[in-house]
């Protein structure tokens, strides 16, 4: 238990470290830097889906657990990107332009933490290896750059630099509920652990291919965000091994 409250509150306190660049430097950032960071995490987020959550899904249950598990959580992930206003970041030269309202996109952002939240704390659950810290430093790599995306666009729509960064570290502290929850429950039903290692593999490649992939190459830095998703990839494998 104490394990799964370290590891959910330290990856949701990633969105607000994340944010904390918005405090030093201006309020812009080129796009390829911020290409790069997000191949990075996606290249973090593929090893740990691909080789954490869904060979121990497989393990536990089988393919048809898996495929079961990976459905529901793309369809989840799905129903709140078509449900949800989510931030929409045009690609151009001068920065990154945003039109949804403050509030709608604090919203967004907090509850598409859910399922993040629900990866770790199932994980955890699972009781296998060192998947849930491992899964817990994944969603904490997502969760960085975010957390400087919200507290950037806060302070475009004219909010102070601090209010700006603890409201996006506040957007990030749904994962702690939404961790626990998913612990307590597949602890309770431990048939469900093999779908909900699959769930939230589902939902993790569903934002590395509809959001962080498209986002790294949407502004001509295809090469060298293909060399920074590599290295994510790399980085995750070496702690897997490692730790």
């Amino acid at each position: 238990m104490e394990q799964v409250l370290a590891g959910s509150v330290l990856s949701a306190l990633s969105t607000g470290l994340g944010a904390i660049p918005i405090l030093f430097f201006s309020r812009s950032i080129t796009h390829h830097g911020r290409d790069l960071l997000l191949a990075f995490t996606a290249g973090i987020m593929m090893a740990a889906s691909m080789m954490g959550l869904i060979p121990e899904a497989l393990h536990a249950g089988g393919f048809f657990s898996v495929a079961i598990g990976l459905f529901f959580g793309v369809l989840t992930l799905t129903t709140l990107e078509k449900t949800i206003p989510h931030i929409d970041l045009q690609h151009s030269k001068e920065g990154i332009q945003f039109d949804e309202k403050a509030m709608l996109i604090i919203a967004a952002i907090t509850l598409h933490n859910i399922p993040e939240g629900l990866s770790v704390g199932v994980s955890y659950a699972s009781n296998v290896s060192d998947t849930g810290n491992l899964i817990a430093l994944a969603i904490g790599f997502q969760n960085a750059p975010e957390g400087f995306l919200v507290a950037l666009f806060l302070i475009k729509q004219n909010i102070g630099k601090w209010k700006s960064f603890i409201i996006a570290t506040l957007t990030g502290a749904i994962e702690i509920v939404g961790s626990l929850f998913g612990f307590y429950l597949t602890a309770i039903f431990e048939r469900l652990i093999p779908y909900g290692l699959a769930f939230a593999a589902g939902a993790m490649l569903f934002i590395i291919y509809k959001e962080l992939i498209p986002e790294s190459h949407g502004d001509g830095n295809e090469r060298t965000a293909t060399y920074a998703f590599i290295l994510g990839l790399l980085t995750m494998i070496f702690l897997m091994e490692t730790f």
